[in-house]
């Protein structure tokens, strides 16, 4: 056998597999081949979607299932031993694997991660390969994990049995979050971004440490009635009766899972501290969803349950950790065991990217200032003074601003889909109101068909509140627009939302990260693949923000002469200069008349959660004879960097080629050596190269389809264009087919056609011979004959390809 002859699937079949059934490996527990652990970024430009190139690994080793403990990367025998080397490495980033080999069929290279081997890279013959009892032991030594923990390390997954996988992130969170229990470690920070299933993997945590009767009675801790009633039905379901939820302020110290709201096991003044009910030693485990929210604040009503149950160990999950100067979630938890980000979530294709059109209006770039005695609708006086962005919607209301808005927004809605999903966010619950009304007058043919295509959802307002659960359900319609200000902040699970509105001025960052989450969720039924932010506010400047993606970097630093610092439910409280400190800047908080109403529709006054009373609200007034007016818009896409790019469909598409290929010679060196041209124009498309789109534009200019070939050369090297037509044509005057005779001259005249319908693809494929008119020509055998066999023709369709693409003068 000439191994230089094999396939690479070939030599793992031959030589690979083979190595690690005789090393001890069972390949059918233990090994994965051919494992894609993302599903390719999806990449957006204008209406059309495309999916890049999913990562994927040769063989995954895994000790058992869900403990995954070594990559290989397979090479063809023409390469060397460590051919794959480097992207194998680049795996076990990714998949947290400590060990890493490549082989060509002839060995391995062996690549230890842990340290503890006298070199870190070896060559080994097939018959070296370590057994997995001899990986498994190097692990927990590496991770450190004592050998009276190594069960609860192993302790298997929950399994439903529909082959439903965690996701590699997934993986990886709980593995850690497992492990560092095991190595006694008693308060853990798990940061995921928004959409990846946070709760999924508290769920497996939680299963592995109960099942492994290392933690025998568990607090699960969320902010949101919702969402506790959404995790004991659907994620927690698995835990049947040994679960309850704490509710009617009462606790049955008979269950070992407990759910439950902050709000439930604080209470207001009569009913506070319910949670003492149990005795301080009663959970042996307490996770903290959205974390960020309480946990982290000195004087947080949240934070004295955890101080209560201090001999727990605490898990706090979020995707947007709080470092701020008050207030640390890593001071609490200590660093992230892992942290899995937005941009990571969207490069791996498991999260939506978006495009983002900003807008900006007049009255907001200019500010406006009342004539002198200028009173408003009201007859009020008008303060005299400049009214800026900050003001608007607060102490100066334009109507004529809130129409514009909706104006805008039913536009995108109509030119696009007027029933996808929408969520507006508006300065306070007032604001969202008066969208609402605008929206209504702006839409009735909508609004007749179903009076709740637009509805306010507010903290204040019950049968708003009531239409949330339609709102998140895919196969609910109505209602499609929600305006809202604070209570779809965080937690609402819209996987079908494609459009956010932003006309909310927004400071925090952790806020604008949570908004953003409202759309980040892909759902391939429904198609929803990616969504669109559109800004009035400049919000989406905090893209340009470093720390807008970035790992948590802790600012808070504790000490004995700390300020107290207000409690973590009302976070980011900050009055910027010109402010009136009327309205908190809080995540999930709304302005009412008589405090500040939470997302669960309880109302807290302020003395209750540890704000200092406002002052005196300034005056409010309310004008209809402003005109305002658009003065630049702009549309953004997100590039694979993680940031914006503003630019067009050709504009992308030249950068991209002309990083891709280095100059025309270069380009057309590559492209004539190919043996299918097909493969280069795949490999461009997964960079976001839109060739229809392209075609379709540069179609309208040509007056034919252009062929991918003359698209990159027109793009990227300012050549003249040609069709495919034209090209077709070039070839049949030159006649080049004349030693061809009988069925083989048919087939190359037909391929000629087929080129100028179909481009290249159908040329290079052998089913081309399948469909018509070659099927009337003979059998797709007799037909590859006529040309002496597949040598034959194979050389023949690359004379033709030779010929198609031969320079034109």
């Amino acid at each position: 056998m000439n191994k230089k002859t094999l396939t690479e699937r070939d030599i793992c079949t031959k030589f690979i597999t083979p190595a690690l059934e005789q090393a001890g490996w069972n390949i059918q527990t233990q090994v994965r081949e051919e494992v894609s652990f993302t599903n390719g970024r999806i990449i957006v430009r204008g209406r059309l979607h495309t999916r890049g190139k999913r990562r994927r690994a040769d063989y995954v080793l895994s000790y058992q299932k869900n403990l995954p403990i070594a990559v290989i990367e397979a090479k063809d025998n023409k390469h060397s031993l460590g051919d794959g080397m480097q992207q194998g490495l680049a795996y076990s980033d990714a998949l947290d694997v400590p060990f890493v080999f490549s082989s060509n069929g002839d060995g391995f290279l062996f690549h230890d991660r842990t340290g503890l081997a006298k070199q870190t890279e070896t060559p080994l013959t097939l018959e070296e390969f370590p057994s997995p009892a001899t990986l498994w032991e190097r692990y927990c030594q590496y991770k450190g994990i004592p050998n009276d923990t190594r069960s609860i390390v192993e302790q298997p997954y929950y399994d439903d049995g529909t082959g439903r996988a965690p996701r590699y992130y997934q993986t990886v969170a709980i593995n850690r979050t497992v492990e560092a229990v095991a190595k006694g470690q008693d308060r853990i920070l798990l940061v995921m971004a928004t959409g990846t299933g946070k709760t999924f993997t508290a769920f497996q945590i939680i299963w592995r440490l109960w099942k492994s009767k290392q933690k025998k009675r568990i607090l699960f801790l969320a902010d949101r009635n919702i969402l506790v009633d959404q995790t004991k039905n659907n994620d927690f379901k698995p835990f049947g009766q040994a679960m309850t939820k704490v509710t009617n302020r009462t606790v049955d110290p008979s269950y070992e899972i407990y759910l439950s709201l902050y709000q439930a096991v604080t209470g207001n003044e009569e009913e506070k501290n319910i949670y003492k009910q149990f005795s301080p030693e009663f959970f042996d485990l307490v996770v903290i969803d959205e974390c960020h929210r309480g946990s982290a604040a000195e004087d947080s009503a949240w934070r004295q349950i955890l101080d209560y149950f201090s001999a727990a160990t605490h898990v706090g999950l979020t995707a947007t950790p709080k470092e701020t100067k008050e207030v640390s979630n890593i001071d609490y938890f200590g660093e992230p065991v892992y942290t899995y980000s937005l941009k990571q979530g969207i490069e791996d294709g498991f999260l939506a990217p978006y495009k983002v059109i900003r807008v900006d209006i007049d009255k907001d770039l200019q500010g406006w200032r009342p004539s002198k005695g200028q009173v408003d609708a009201l007859g009020q006086e008008i303060e005299d003074r400049i009214y800026n962005q900050r003001d608007f919607d607060k102490q100066l209301v334009i109507k004529q601003r809130t129409k514009l808005v909706a104006r805008k927004v039913t536009e995108f809605l109509e030119s696009t889909d007027p029933y996808q999903k929408t969520i507006i966010f508006c300065e306070n619950i007032d604001h969202a109101e008066r969208m609402r009304q605008a929206l209504v007058n702006l839409n009735p043919k909508r609004v007749a068909e179903n009076r709740k295509y637009v509805m306010r959802v507010t903290g204040d307002e019950n049968e708003g509140k009531a239409e949330l659960d339609n709102f998140i359900d895919p196969e609910s319609r109505y209602p499609v627009i929600a305006t809202t200000s604070k209570l779809m902040t965080t937690g609402v699970d819209a996987q079908t939302c494609k459009l956010i509105v932003l006309d909310q001025r927004i400071h925090s960052m952790t806020e604008f990260k949570q908004i953003i989450g409202r759309g980040t969720r892909i759902n391939e039924e429904y198609h929803k693949h990616w969504f669109t932010i559109i800004d009035f506010k400049k919000a989406t400047e905090l893209f340009a923000d470093p720390d807008f993606d970035g790992d948590p970097v802790q600012v808070y630093e504790p000490s004995d002469q700390d300020p107290i610092a207000p409690d973590d439910e009302r976070e980011d409280y900050e009055i910027e200069p010109g402010d009136s400190a009327e309205e908190p800047s809080a995540v999930g908080v709304e302005e009412t008349h008589g405090g500040y109403e939470v997302e669960d529709g309880a109302t807290w006054e302020s003395d209750d959660i540890g704000i200092p009373e406002p002052p005196e609200p300034r005056r409010k007034y309310i004008v209809d004879d402003v005109e305002v007016s658009i003065v630049a818009e702009r549309v953004q896409y997100l590039g694979p960097d993680g940031k914006l790019i503003t630019e067009s469909l050709r504009d992308y598409t030249r950068k991209q080629l002309q990083t891709q290929f280095a100059s025309l010679d270069d380009f057309l060196r590559q492209w004539h050596h190919a043996e299918r041209k097909q493969v280069i124009l795949d490999e461009l498309a997964e960079q976001g190269i839109f060739w229809e789109a392209l075609a379709e534009e540069l179609g309208k200019d040509w007056g034919d389809t252009p062929d991918p070939f003359d698209v990159i050369c027109h793009i990227a090297f300012d050549r003249p264009p040609l069709t495919r037509r034209e090209r077709a044509e070039q070839v049949k005057k030159r006649d080049l087919f004349t030693r061809y005779e009988g069925q083989a001259r048919q087939v190359l005249e037909s391929l000629v056609d087929k080129y100028a319908d179909a481009g290249i693809e159908p040329i290079e494929n052998p089913k081309v011979l399948t469909l018509s008119p070659f099927r009337e020509y003979g059998a797709p055998m007799e037909l590859v004959n006529a040309f002496g066999g597949r040598p034959g023709y194979t050389k023949a369709i690359n004379e033709l390809e030779e010929a198609l693409y031969h320079p034109i003068a």
